[in-house]
């Protein structure tokens, strides 16, 4: 008689790593004080977070987080279709609209369940959602889970999305999704050579800006960054990356954003972010529009470092943004490499297949406004050590 915990019996990969004493998963920190962490009593410079304006140990983030439990508690305990809804809930919203340049936004409890509720919204029985290859795992995830049929076209590839959306009929519904800042090689989706195609085409486009508000056009995104917030029909974010919080927001039209309100089924059926996250992000969201200056400087420190690992002769791929990888080859290397510059007092995180694609392995680094050159220049001796070691440059 067939058992359905037969694979998770038979499932050894994640012990089999353990025990050479290289997994990279999963590593429990004693204390995380931004562009440092703690593990084991021993002092890590952090250059695997999504921290970018460093704002999560912020006092005016940390205080406003305070004062809302204070005010409300830790929670709502209860959706936002029924009694979960606050007046900073829908602060928020209006002032993260206005942020972004959109006429409303919606605010879910995570930015993964922010993708799974558009699109499988939006998209549905005959419509077509295309996404390209890169697109992050919650986008092809809510494509799948929407009743439509999902399409792929070869990253950041024109000729390639064209060919795909004039295979389409032309009378069913189509989404292009695409992330504006893509997550793990940090380059940037050409949103105005994309924008002429899809609308030849009659598709609507929906930018997953989780990487980019805070890091691109001035803070407010990568429509932003090339002046086309007009022409994207949907922008999306987190507030886990530059918000130094948790949850996610999708903004558009109000119409559409009131369709996605009364119909999106990971926002109705799950709790609403706490008092505390909500709070935190709208303080976030407010020292992003007095402090100008920390976006710059997430963007010089990235700069420097690009810089700096090419000189060392390291591959950084095309990125031109604050996510800096160090594309290493192979899986097993990538992870060999990954520990010796984690016992050197650096963090990284390994990132290999099906997350890039097979053969590009890559360590991904990620700088913050925070980052002092200091620790900047201690990071690059290490990196150049261990390349050495390894043979890498």
């Amino acid at each position: 008689m067939a058992d359905i915990f037969y694979k998770a019996y038979n499932y050894t990969t994640a012990k089999e790593v353990m025990a050479t004493g290289y997994y990279p998963y999963f590593i429990a920190l004693d204390g995380h004080e931004g562009t440092e962490v703690v593990y084991h009593g021993r002092r890590l410079l952090m250059f695997g977070s999504n921290n970018y304006l460093g704002l999560t140990t912020h006092p005016k983030v940390r205080e406003a987080a305070i004062e809302a439990i204070r005010k409300y508690g830790t929670s709502c305990t209860g959706s936002r279709f029924l009694n979960g809804t606050l007046t900073m809930h829908e602060q928020l919203e209006a002032e993260l609209a206005d942020y972004v340049g959109k006429p409303a936004a919606l605010v879910f409890s995570t930015g993964y369940q922010t993708n799974l509720g558009t699109i499988t919204a939006l998209v549905g029985r005959g419509d077509y959602t295309i996404l390209d290859k890169d697109d992050h795992a919650s986008i092809v995830d809510g494509a799948q889970m929407a009743f439509g049929d999902m399409k792929r076209f070869r990253h950041n590839d024109m000729s390639d999305l064209e060919r795909v959306l004039a295979l389409l009929p032309e009378t069913a519904g189509k989404l292009v999704i695409v992330d504006g800042l893509f997550s793990m090689e940090g380059d940037i989706a050409p949103l105005p050579d994309m924008i002429p195609i899809i609308k030849k085409y009659g598709a609507r486009l929906m930018v997953d800006d989780a990487h980019a508000i805070g890091v691109l056009g001035g803070g407010r995104g990568t429509s932003a960054h090339f002046g086309v917030t007009d022409d994207v029909d949907l922008i999306m974010s987190t507030f886990s990356k530059s918000f130094a919080s948790l949850g996610g927001f999708i903004a558009g039209d109000h119409d559409v954003i009131a369709y996605i309100k009364h119909h999106g089924r990971s926002m109705i059926f799950s709790a609403s972010i706490p008092p505390s996250n909500a709070a935190a992000a709208l303080a976030a969201l407010q020292i992003m529009r007095d402090e100008p200056e920390r976006v710059q400087a997430v963007n010089d420190n990235a700069a420097y470092m690009r810089r700096e690992l090419n000189l060392l002769g390291y591959d950084t791929g095309q990125s031109c943004t604050p996510v800096v990888p160090i594309i290493i080859g192979e899986d097993q290397t990538c992870f060999f490499v990954w520990k010796t510059l984690f016992d050197a007092g650096v963090f990284v995180n390994p990132v290999i297949s099906p997350a890039v694609p097979r053969g590009r392995a890559l360590l991904r680094t990620s700088y913050m406004a925070t980052h002092t050159v200091d620790q900047m220049d201690r990071a690059l001796a290490v990196y150049a050590a261990v390349g050495k070691e390894v043979g890498l440059i």
